[in-house]
């Protein structure tokens, strides 16, 4: 090849690279750097859509599945007798989601209490007990058959103990769910709870796509 001809080649092909470059880092979405990647949450790989379910909520209104239409919603079974983990973990939860407000973060979380012992926890009960935690939150109650259906569905365990004379707790499984605004699983968050964990990412999470 002429020397002229090889230079006008290697200038052309440095072009195309340059120009490659440029299309690559333009084209290509970057995250946002104020949203960090999810780090704690297991994340399923499909949104998986709730079944339907007939609960009660804090105002005594009937409440399906598509009380969770238009929310990011933080879901914990519990109940409002438990001594430590239920109001420890509402507690973090309810400093996650004020932080989350500071720092300007939108949409905000919606923190849901659905009580695994409705035998005590009625819907005044529950009413006040989610009010403690915050404004916006959401107490779910009712049938132990429903309440059965809706964990056996998510995969939430718990069982009632006896305890001493007539007394009793429940042992319950410590996860929280994240529910997505059309109703669909979209994940979980293992204990223990750290408010930063949740912080992280439901940035990372809830401004996606």
């Amino acid at each position: 090849m002429h020397p002229k001809n090889l230079i006008v080649a290697v200038a052309l092909a440095i072009a195309l690279v340059a120009g490659l470059l440029v299309y690559t880092l333009v084209e290509t979405p970057q995250p946002p750097p104020d949203s960090p990647p999810p780090m704690t949450a297991t994340l399923f790989p499909a949104p998986v859509p709730l079944s339907d379910f007939a609960l009660l909520d804090q105002s005594g209104a009937a409440a399906g599945r598509d009380v969770f239409e238009g929310h990011w919603d933080l879901v914990f079974f519990g109940f409002t007798s438990c001594p430590d983990i239920c109001p420890i973990t509402l507690s973090v939860l309810a400093d996650a989601k004020t932080k989350l407000a500071n720092a300007g973060h939108s949409p905000l979380p919606r923190i849901v209490l659905v009580s695994v012992d409705p035998e005590r926890d009625t819907p005044e009960k529950l009413a006040e007990y989610v009010d403690y935690f915050g404004e916006g939150n959401l107490g779910l109650t009712g049938d132990i058959d429903e309440i059965r259906r809706f964990t056996k569905d998510v995969g939430v365990f718990f069982e009632k103990r006896e305890a001493d004379g007539d007394d009793y707790t429940v042992d319950h499984s410590a996860v929280v769910l994240l529910i997505d605004p059309d109703a669909n699983l979209r994940g979980l968050f293992s204990s223990p709870h750290k408010a930063e964990n949740f912080i992280n990412d439901l940035r990372a999470i809830t401004t996606e796509g």
